[in-house]
């Protein structure tokens, strides 16, 4: 269960679908932009798809206002049926799951997360709520350009048939709880956890997503990536096409309600804004992003400038995919937020 005292008591309120949209379990209803100026949107929306060589490329760009879908534009080959990559997006799925196993009841995230490796030890300590919350104080290099890197080696050298294995044996280098640090190996941490908690391996998890998350909000498209051991690589890798991106930031726009169907527990939106980190340039909740500068917003980022954000007070959800390196991603969140300041 969620305890009260982790919400925080000033986040916008969340939308309900309008009672006159359909949801879009089956086919997305489809409307016109509402907007103050429709020239600046298209502007806009044309500089995010006409990126210079430096700047990469942008393969769609989708705008789900009031529970419909407003804008649909692809680019560079792609379409409604082309797979995206998630990279990290696929933290706040990993999100989701263990939120669907807390509802059932067979995961405590405020209890030491089940870890044989931690049993002797201080990571012993370590909770799953400070796992979901990237402060389990493990050590974890995350960096995509060092040779140096963990998140490299466990995704493509040593680490890669046991990512959960892989980063479990880190030693502790803070107290849990203390210190504040981005690490796709805790995500993959609790992806093992959930293989074990749902058993069956690879097989029994995918069944699991599909039965408990995917399937009921009209998913199907979504395509994880397993390690050897049957584990979800939760961290990086499930690919989607845009629309079903967008069905899953509807999903958490509407408080985990789905056509009048509780699929995530009550609370657990909200936990995955509350913030746990925050400085001038980026902010964290549980496995979502938040904003610094918009206090309502939060998002799902994952490398390349992936995207999906949900913005309450607009009752909005925007998903961009492509492929923008680091650098650059302002350049596409800059014409984000001026989208989002035209609805």
């Amino acid at each position: 269960m969620l305890r009260p005292e982790s919400i925080a008591l000033n986040l916008s309120p969340l939308p309900r679908q309008p009672a006159a949209t359909p949801w879009p379990t089956g086919r997305w209803s489809r409307n016109q932009p509402v907007v103050s100026d429709a020239d600046q949107l298209r502007q806009y929306c044309d500089e995010i798809f006409q990126l210079n060589e430096a700047q990469g490329v942008t393969y769609a760009l989708q705008i789900i206002s009031q529970g419909e879908l407003v804008l649909d534009r692809y680019d560079a080959g792609a379409s409604a049926a082309y797979l995206q990559y998630s990279w990290s997006m696929a933290k706040s799925i990993t999100h989701a799951l263990v939120g669907i196993l807390v509802k059932q009841g067979k995961l405590d995230i405020y209890a030491p997360a089940a870890v044989p490796e931690w049993q002797d030890d201080a990571r012993r300590d370590i909770t799953l709520d400070q796992l979901l919350r990237m402060s389990s104080g493990l050590e974890f290099q995350e960096d995509y350009i060092d040779s140096g890197s963990d998140v490299i080696a466990m995704l493509q050298f040593d680490g890669r048939h046991d990512v959960g294995a892989f980063a479990a044996n880190k030693p502790l280098i803070h107290a849990p709880g203390s210190v504040w640090s981005y690490a796709s190996g805790t995500t993959n941490i609790i992806c093992r956890i959930l293989k074990d908690t749902v058993e069956g391996g690879a097989s029994g998890m995918l069944r699991f997503m599909n039965d408990e998350l995917f399937e009921p909000l009209g998913i199907r498209s979504a395509t994880p990536k397993f390690d050897t051991s049957g584990t979800f690589i939760g961290s990086s890798y499930l690919f989607a096409t845009p629309q079903d991106f967008a069905r899953f930031g509807l999903l958490y726009l509407r408080d985990g309600v789905w056509d009048g169907q509780q699929i995530l527990p009550a609370g657990w939106v909200d936990y995955a804004r509350t913030p746990t980190y925050q400085s001038d340039t980026e902010a964290y909740g549980a496995q979502w992003w938040l904003s610094p500068d918009h206090p309502d917003w939060f998002y799902c980022g994952g490398y390349d400038g992936q995207r999906i954000l949900c913005v309450p007070q607009k009752d909005l959800v925007i998903v961009r995919c492509g492929r923008t390196p680091v650098a650059e991603v302002d350049y596409i969140w800059e014409r984000i937020a001026a989208i989002v300041s035209l609805f």
